[in-house]
């Protein structure tokens, strides 16, 4: 089995405090994406949190724009988000008052054995896009406004493609929005 093609991509995990209402129960609640939930950190972190600070924490996992729009909302205390551009917007609006990276995360792009796009040995995310596109090789993109997604729809833009021009609402046949 080919080894799937890593790309030199990173993008930073970030806190973004909201205000705190000091009528509260006493539950902070944490809007984090689906990834670090799924994790298994908080699990970890989260109990050592609550003691030291004698306070429950209230864990909400969705992708990235939820997350920000719950922040907005006032519905969350606490985010975990991944979308570097929005979360500067979002401190920038008024919705958070800091902004502190955590982590970070790495993309893969995988594919079938017969390699269509010919990436095997492309490291590249931008040529590997670009390839995908000429070559109209099928892909799978979660379509689902998360800071994944958000990422791809950045990489697909330096790659010199509009992604509205090839994204399924573009009427692609080959791009393919889970």
């Amino acid at each position: 089995m080919a080894p799937p093609i890593g790309l030199a991509v990173l993008v930073v995990v970030i806190l973004v405090s909201v205000p705190l209402d000091p009528n509260s129960s006493g539950t902070l609640v944490l809007a984090t994406t689906t990834s670090t939930y799924d994790s298994g950190l908080l699990d970890q972190i989260i109990p050592e949190f609550e003691a030291r600070f004698d306070c429950d924490v209230k864990v909400i996992a969705v992708g990235t724009g939820q997350a920000l729009r719950l922040g907005e909302a006032g519905d969350a205390d606490v985010l975990l988000v991944h979308a570097p551009d929005l979360e500067m917007e979002f401190v920038r609006s008024g919705h958070g008052l800091y902004r502190q990276p955590v982590m970070y995360n790495g993309f893969v792009i995988v594919g079938p054995r017969d390699d269509p796009a010919g990436l095997a040995e492309v490291l590249d995310a931008t040529i590997a896009l670009d390839r995908i596109a000429e070559r109209r090789a099928e892909f799978c993109s979660r379509g689902d406004d998360s800071g994944t997604h958000s990422r791809e729809k950045a990489l697909w833009a330096e790659a010199g493609h509009e992604y509205g021009e090839i994204s399924s609402r573009g009427n692609s046949d080959w791009y393919l929005s889970l």
